[in-house]
């Protein structure tokens, strides 16, 4: 078990490492405008190599997690986001934006097959303690909406990579001070026995159940997050229309909906993960075709439903890791896993402005409800496993 400014300090830099690739969906319009861009909709392909090298970089990141050390990526995870983000606030073109963007990328792509192995580690309730990760992780996108849009209000939005860039900086000085050093990386240390074969499944097979259900998951959630500001400021066109107060709807929306990890991380403890993951599955399914067919104030409500079962089964993958995979190579594990499904998220960043472009929010919002139904069928494949209690 980690000491309590470690667990804190971790659990922060989930929150900035989700805010950090957020800021950019949530200023897209104040920098479209100062580009020389007639539609916001026209940047947003340029920000694809954020999150195409957000998920490959997973793969080399878990390796030197795990065979290097789980302290010392951290705090290049730190390091790297701060100095990445001064780069962004310096661009003066969507090309620049782009290769700056890709490094941000390259960064954040430590903190999940690192840092959550780390947090982890010896934990008797795991599931636990990734919902309350998982609810710092989405605080740090409704960060991104309020922070995001005072800053680009009030000052501008080379401020709103800037001010996080510090926080970035300062964490890792802390982690390298309050951090103990690990004896042994993780690759080194002696294997448990594992549990894979406890439930007649191969972990080839296990793998790619949570890899093709993490896919369909992470472009829901691409697609709903760097959407999220536009999709809002156009279903309450004529109501809403100041960006700070359009920021805080968002960030309510994001706080509501992220309580959902608490409650589904509590119940990955007590109850049988498969039934708990294909109720969060429907949930998002039903929420989803409402909101395509909704507007105004009704759209709004249903947009905290579909978010909080969207961040309701964010914890289902990183549990089944920890159920599964020895820590000795989870870091992998999780890398190669993230690689693919974060390459495929990265997909849905670069469809987003065309799709809205073209067919609007509505067709969207049909699109999403759709990869739903994937993820359903692909989930009753899963073996039926029993809660960490029992």
């Amino acid at each position: 078990m980690h000491n309590p400014v470690t667990r804190i300090l971790l659990n922060i830099g989930h929150a900035l490492d989700h805010m950090m690739l957020l800021i950019f969906a949530t200023a897209v319009v104040s920098i479209s405008q100062e580009f020389g861009l007639d539609h916001w909709e026209d940047l947003m392909p340029y920000s694809v190599g954020a999150f195409f090298f957000f998920g490959l970089g997973s793969i080399p990141s878990g390796r030197l997690g795990d065979m290097w050390g789980r302290r010392p990526m951290m705090i290049v995870f730190f390091t790297g986001m701060g100095i990445a983000s001064f780069l962004v606030s310096m661009t003066n073109s969507p090309w620049q934006l782009a290769l700056a963007l890709s490094l941000l990328g390259c960064m954040a792509s430590i903190y999940h097959p690192v840092g959550i192995p780390m947090l982890v580690e010896s934990d008797p309730r795991p599931g636990w303690t990734i919902g309350v990760n998982g609810l710092a992780g989405n605080l740090g996108l409704a960060g991104a909406a309020i922070v995001t849009g005072f800053l680009v209000q009030y000052i501008n939005w080379r401020a709103a990579f800037v001010i996080p860039g510090v926080v970035c900086l300062v964490c890792a000085v802390l982690f390298a001070i309050y951090t103990p050093k690990q004896q042994t990386a993780p690759s080194k240390r002696k294997k448990s026995k594992s549990q894979a074969h406890h439930h007649g499944m191969s972990m080839a097979k296990l793998l790619l159940i949570m890899t093709i259900a993490s896919c369909c998951g992470s472009m829901i959630f691409n697609f709903s997050v760097n959407s999220n500001y536009e999709m809002l400021s156009a279903k309450l066109a004529g109501a809403i229309e100041d960006p700070a107060a359009l920021g805080t709807l968002l960030a309510i929306v994001y706080v509501t909906a992220s309580l959902t990890q608490l409650i589904v991380g509590k119940l990955l403890d007590i109850i049988e993960l498969r039934t708990l993951y294909l109720s969060i599955i429907v949930l998002q399914c039903l929420s989803l075709a409402a909101a395509s067919i909704s507007g105004g104030w009704i759209f709004y409500v249903l947009q905290i439903l579909f978010m909080a079962s969207i961040f309701g089964a964010i914890p289902f993958t990183d549990s089944m890791i920890v159920r599964y995979v020895d820590d000795s190579m989870r870091s992998r594990v999780a890398g190669m896993r993230l690689a693919i499904s974060l390459g495929t998220g990265s997909l849905a960043v670069w469809l987003l402005g065309p799709i809205v472009k073209s067919a609007g929010f509505t067709t969207l919002l049909t699109i999403m409800a759709s990869v739903t139904v994937l993820t359903f069928i692909v989930i009753t494949q899963l073996p039926r496993l029993k809660s960490a209690t029992t």
